[in-house]
């Protein structure tokens, strides 16, 4: 199956159905310019691929189709080899990564969440007399980027620049190449300063860190760092924020509002999980993967989402999505979002949730459901936006 395209992203849990019905655990697809891939949607078999990386690794440069792109293929960046944590393998893998942990293992969980409450309220002043506000642009993509700037200890000045260009990096736009390249320059001045100047934050602690790690390193990794927690976590806030809006299983006020919060965000990552496919591991020999000859350098996509929804994992337990929390939303194994990452990103998501519907209690959608548009995009879910509309706060402050 051609995994591209305008169309492919219009229904994917019926996308997945097919596939499963057609190809089972491991269907063969094309990406974009007929490049063949597998597409690993079985529940077992990511499992067992994100669990091994002695047989499917991460560094790209293995891959055995490099002669079928050009530097102008879409999928480049995603393919496309750096010295970053993203593609380091073995020992060396486990010193950035385990660095990365540290850094952010440093973290107090209580003063998480009390800055994340203070950007929050932050986005919440600057809309909440108007009534009514886009609740995708105007606040869960702005949450992610302002809490990790502040984490890395950028003057409160410079966080607005930083956030923008953040976001446009990420977007498939002219301006992405630049926004980017506006951020490295951010990062080596901030690398470079704490080097000679370190401080409490999580650059001084990866340059500090018994692992020894480069300057370069230390950029390159905390770019990554940066990028990941934006679109996934300010996915998942948007994402939770339509299913509360229009779940009337989910209460809207503070009456048992935090456990439903933590339900819904839960919910959200089994069933509308915000990464749905991610490029990939490569096999480091030939074998045989859920009923499928997989070859030396082949591409292997990870469908999150499809197993997600695996009909295998469906033992009659009405309650696994709201208490069960072993969806594969964050990966698996040596190379899944390391620990504790997950819990910062969890944080800052339900705290921006449950910050929202305490400031905002009579929020609700200012759109008809079917109005509200999804990205088009087999990569990432969420919305292009969730206009909502609320009593006006007054007193509330630009």
């Amino acid at each position: 199956m051609r995994f591209y395209g305008p169309d492919i992203a219009r229904d994917p849990v019926s996308l997945y159905e097919e596939m499963r019905r057609r190809f089972g655990p491991v269907a063969p697809i094309l990406l974009d310019g007929d490049v063949p891939a597998w597409f690993v949607l079985g529940y077992r078999e990511l499992h067992h691929v994100t669990g091994h990386p002695e047989w499917f690794a991460r560094d790209s440069r293995r891959w055995n189709q490099w002669d079928r792109v050009g530097d102008d293929w879409p999928l480049l960046p995603y393919v496309m080899w750096t010295p970053s944590v993203m593609f380091a393998e073995g020992a060396d893998h486990r010193r950035r990564a385990g660095a990365i942990g540290d850094a952010l293992s440093a973290v107090d969980r209580a003063d998480l969440h009390i800055l994340c409450n203070q950007v929050a309220d932050g986005l919440i002043d600057h809309f909440a007399r108007d009534g009514e506000a886009d609740l995708v642009s105007q606040y869960a993509h702005q949450i992610p980027a302002g809490v990790i700037a502040r984490l890395y200890g950028i003057p409160a000045q410079e966080v607005p620049d930083m956030v923008r260009d953040n976001l446009i990096s990420l977007d498939v736009t002219a301006e992405a190449a630049q926004a980017h390249q506006r951020l490295v320059e951010r990062m080596r001045r901030i690398v470079g300063h704490r080097r000679a100047h370190p401080r409490n934050d999580v650059p001084s602690r990866l340059l500090t860190h018994p692992a020894r790690l480069t300057d370069d390193e230390v950029l390159i990794d905390l770019l990554v760092i940066m990028s990941a927690a934006q679109a996934p976590t300010g996915n998942w806030i948007g994402n939770t924020l339509r299913l509360m809006l229009l779940d009337e299983d989910f209460s809207l006020t503070l009456q048992g509002g935090r456990s439903s919060a933590d339900e819904a965000l839960n919910e959200v990552l089994w069933k509308n999980t915000p990464t749905q496919n991610f490029i990939g591991r490569w096999a480091v020999q030939s074998c045989d993967l859920g009923g499928r000859r997989i070859r030396q350098g082949d591409l292997l996509v990870m469908g999150m989402a499809a197993a997600n929804a695996d009909p295998r994992l469906n033992t009659g337990d009405l309650s696994i999505h709201a208490s069960n929390r072993a969806q594969m939303s964050f990966g698996h194994g040596e190379h899944g979002c390391p620990f504790p990452a997950p819990r910062v990103a969890e944080v800052i998501a339900r705290t921006a949730v449950e910050t929202l519907l305490d400031r905002l209690p009579d929020v609700r959608m200012a759109v008809p459901p079917e109005q509200l548009r999804w990205r088009p995009s087999v990569w990432m879910r969420g919305l292009f936006d969730l206009p909502a509309r609320f009593s006006p706060i007054i007193g509330s402050g630009r």
